[in-house]
């Protein structure tokens, strides 16, 4: 887990796939926020239409690439929580602080990758790292 969180962390901006409610894939940059717990953590805005989807369907899919031209593939379910630790972990991000202000702002959400499973590879030939 310490390579994913750190691939993560390195490469701020990651790119979350969903199956919107239409039926159609969508695709969001998106950020990840920490690890708690042995759990991958993210938020969002209960508003918005990614909350909405992962409400209908919580399956998804997030992938980042490195300078360096290796790649994270991250699988799992979205299982949102009303975690004011995972909360608190998020909100110390100045870019969510400045959206949600604080982490008791009804509409800031929280929730974790379930079974979070995926690869991350390179261009070099070795054998991608899986998890």
């Amino acid at each position: 887990m310490n390579k994913v969180v750190e691939f993560l962390n390195t490469n701020p901006v990651q790119y979350l796939a969903t199956v919107g409610r239409d039926g159609k894939a969508k695709c969001r940059p998106f950020m990840f926020a920490g690890e708690l717990d042995g759990k991958l953590w993210f938020c969002t805005n209960n508003q918005k239409d990614v909350y909405k989807d992962l409400q209908a369907n919580p399956n998804i899919e997030i992938s980042v690439s490195s300078p360096e031209y290796a790649w994270l593939r991250l699988h799992g379910k979205a299982v949102f929580e009303n975690n004011m630790t995972a909360k608190e972990m998020c909100i110390a991000n100045p870019i969510v602080k400045s959206q949600y202000g604080e982490a008791t702002n009804p509409i800031f959400e929280v929730f974790y990758l379930e079974d979070a499973h995926g690869i991350i590879a390179d261009f070099s030939g070795n054998p991608p790292y899986e998890f």
